[in-house]
């Protein structure tokens, strides 16, 4: 395997960003208008004002509470600039780069970036590194798709400028059919190895792809008893797992997607089963979204109080299982013998 090059601030980024066995533990806490629609809902549901604050505040509780425990913690400046401050600060900091949702008058699902960001601007502010997610049909027309990978050539190429390590969140879709329907479900194991197939070239600059599961838990034979039809077995579910990870020419990590969290942890072992080399993962609402609804109706000290119970227990029960099923980013490379660590005028 040739010598992985990489910038000097780049490698000791990817250093802070991890955990001493050299995996991704990370949190997510990026979530902007999926959070506020929780709490909107969870206001009604208790009589209660909904404010920007709770947003805020909530941000700022659980980044205090839970980022000790965590390698790195995902926030965005927008609505978590609260979390950043509260976070630990040993812990690394990774900073959302894109507008929260996309423009459903414009066909595709198009990406774009806060405006008023850049890689050197959020590196001032602490950032180690920067996280997009772009939504990707591998089936869309070219006019779509080629506008996708021009964005993902961009900021790779503003990431490596600034010797700050670039994650790449990939959602795949089929605007014919609901995220969660069985139809949807036969589709995702292609359409996720093929995101993986593309974005893990060299030409983007990507440091971290943060992928889906390749398949909708739901539907894997005997996995949910209501779900009546299944669209693969565990084994082929394993399969596509392995899959997965030998497509793979860089580091990646599997993002939660919202199950709940004894699912998200059987995926990981599944994933650890199947031989899959991935490199971590980036959990969100499946650490914390049971605390969304505690913390609207008892406030403050019910969240603490459940974060220091269930919550810890969600990130330490995680941690132990990537350590048991994950490896180190660098194996990516062929080791940290095979990463040649370069002055950033060096990189071509």
């Amino acid at each position: 395997m040739a010598k992985k090059l990489l910038s000097k601030g780049k490698y000791q980024r990817m250093l802070k960003l991890t955990n001493d066995e050299g995996k991704i533990d990370a949190l997510a806490l990026d979530q902007r208008g999926s959070l506020v629609k929780m709490m909107k809902t969870a206001s009604e549901k208790y009589g209660k004002l909904f404010s920007m604050k709770m947003v805020y505040d909530f941000k700022e509780v659980v980044s205090r509470i839970l980022s000790p425990l965590s390698s790195a913690v995902l926030l965005d400046e927008q609505m978590g600039f609260k979390g950043i401050e509260a976070k630990d600060p040993d812990t690394g900091l990774i900073m959302s780069y894109e507008k929260t949702g996309y423009d459903a008058n414009e066909p595709g699902r198009l990406p774009s970036l806060i405006p008023d960001q850049s890689a050197q601007i959020m590196v001032s502010k602490g950032a180690d590194a920067l996280k997009v997610l772009l939504y990707f049909n591998p089936d869309d027309p070219d006019e779509i798709n080629d506008q996708k990978k021009a964005f993902a050539e961009r900021y790779g190429t503003e990431g490596l400028a600034a010797e700050t390590p670039t994650f790449f969140e990939i959602v795949t879709y089929d605007d014919r059919y609901n995220s969660k329907s069985l139809e949807f479900a036969k589709e995702k194991p292609d359409f996720v190895l093929r995101a993986m197939k593309e974005f893990t070239q060299d030409k983007y600059h990507i440091d971290v792809l943060k992928m889906e599961v390749p398949f909708n838990p739901t539907y894997i034979e005997g996995w949910d008893a209501s779900a009546g039809e299944s669209a693969y077995t565990e084994d082929q579910a394993k399969g596509y797992l392995k899959q997965l990870s030998d497509e793979a020419t860089r580091p990646f990590i599997f993002l939660s997607a919202g199950v709940p969290t004894d699912i998200f942890q059987r995926e990981l072992k599944l994933a650890g089963s199947a031989g899959a080399q991935f490199n971590g993962v980036l959990s969100g609402r499946a650490t914390w979204i049971e605390g969304v609804d505690l913390f609207v109706r008892d406030g403050e000290d019910g969240l603490v109080d459940w974060l220091k119970r269930k919550g810890t227990r969600n990130v330490t029960d995680l941690t132990k299982i990537l350590s048991e099923n994950a490896t180190p980013w660098f194996e990516a490379y062929g080791g940290k013998d095979n990463i040649q660590v370069i002055d950033i005028s060096d990189l071509k």
